[in-house]
C-alpha cells in the first residue's frame, strides 16, 4: 500500500526538521510531502537546505487550503491512503502502521485516537471535544472518541473527493458529512506528545469559537448539503 504523509506547516521553523529527520530515518516506507502554507519564518529554508519534499503555497491558505493541496499532490501521485499530520512535532508516525491495518480491513477513514482505552480528562477544552462527539452520533449514530484528532487517514476515494471539493476541509464536520453519505470510520489508540517549539493558535477564545462553528455545521448545515455519490460508485 502506497502512502503518503501530508504535513501543513506554518511557521513550523522550530520543529519541521526533527518532524521529517524522523520520518526520513525511522519511516522510510512512507512518502511525505511538506505544505508550506506561506511561512512568514525559515520554515521553507530549512526544508529546502535539508532536501526536503516541499510544496511552496505563495501565501497563507489556511489548513484547510494546504491539507487540499496535499491530497490533490495524492491524487495526482495516485496514493492508496494519505494521512494528515502536524508539522510541530505531536504526532506519532509509529501509529501510522495500526491505522493502515484498520484501512486494510475495508474502511474509507481511520483516526488517531487518544481516547479509544484511554479517559478524557475532564477539561473545559476537552468538553469542547464531548459536545462535538454528541452533535456526530445525535446526527449518525456512531460514537467518535477523538473527533478533534488532526492526525487522520484517508482512502483513495476519499483522496480523490478531497482534492476536488473545496469545502471537505480537514475537521470534524467534514468527517460528520462523510460518516452521513456512506464513510465507514473507524479509530485506533494513539498517543500524542505536548508541542514543544512556537505557539498553538487555539486559546481559549479561538477554541470556543472553533467548537461552536463545529457543532453548527454539524447539526445545522451538514444535514442539508448536497451529497456526494463516491460512496455509491462501484
Amino acid at each position: 500500500m502506497k502512502i503518503l504523509i501530508i504535513i501543513p506547516a506554518y511557521n513550523e521553523e522550530g520543529s519541521i526538521k526533527r518532524v521529517v529527520d524522523n520520518l526520513e530515518q525511522n519511516f522510510p516506507q512512507y512518502d511525505y510531502v511538506v505544505i508550506n502554507d506561506g511561512s512568514k519564518d525559515n520554515t521553507s529554508k530549512i526544508c529546502h537546505e535539508n532536501g526536503f519534499n516541499i510544496i511552496d503555497l505563495p501565501t497563507n491558505l489556511g489548513l484547510a487550503g494546504g491539507f487540499q493541496t496535499g491530497m490533490k499532490y495524492a491524487m495526482e501521485n495516485d496514493y492508496d491512503c494519505a494521512v494528515q499530520f502536524d508539522g510541530d512535532g505531536q504526532h506519532r508516525p509509529e501509529f501510522i502502521e495500526p491505522m493502515v491495518a484498520k484501512m486494510q480491513e475495508g474502511f474509507d477513514i481511520v483516526i488517531a485516537s487518544r481516547f479509544v482505552t484511554q479517559k478524557k480528562p475532564k477539561t473545559a477544552r476537552m468538553m469542547g471535544s464531548n459536545m462535538i462527539s454528541a452533535a456526530i452520533k445525535l446526527t449518525n449514530h456512531i460514537k467518535i472518541n477523538d473527533p478533534t484528532s488532526g492526525m487522520r487517514m484517508f482512502n483513495k476515494k476519499l483522496i480523490r473527493e478531497c482534492a476536488l471539493n473545496d469545502d471537505f476541509g480537514p475537521e470534524p464536520d467534514t468527517v460528520s458529512y462523510m460518516i452521513r453519505q456512506g464513510a465507514k470510520v473507524a479509530e485506533v489508540q494513539a498517543t500524542m506528545d505536548d508541542r514543544t517549539e512556537g505557539e498553538s493558535y487555539l486559546n481559549f477564545s479561538t477554541s470556543t469559537k472553533y467548537m461552536l462553528r463545529m457543532m453548527i455545521s454539524i447539526l445545522l448545515i451538514q444535514p442539508f448539503r448536497k451529497a456526494t455519490k463516491v460512496f455509491n460508485e462501484e
